[in-house]
């Protein structure tokens, strides 16, 4: 049995408080790196990375 590996984002910068996820070396997971104990979403990677990049999940400023 393998365990999971995760990879940190990159632009987390090492600080604990910064919003960031990491992505399993699965590719097919992904988690809230402040909470690695808590739940992951399942996710097709290249389809969610091509949606981050559009900005299909930004939100409107108020």
């Amino acid at each position: 049995m393998t365990s999971t590996r995760w990879r940190k984002s990159s632009y987390s910068g090492g600080n604990p408080q910064t919003s960031c996820v990491e992505l399993s070396n699965t590719l097919d997971e992904i988690r809230d790196s402040k909470n690695p104990t808590g739940p992951t979403l399942r996710v097709d990677v290249v389809a969610f990375v091509r949606a981050v990049k559009s900005g299909q999940f930004d939100q409107a400023a108020k």
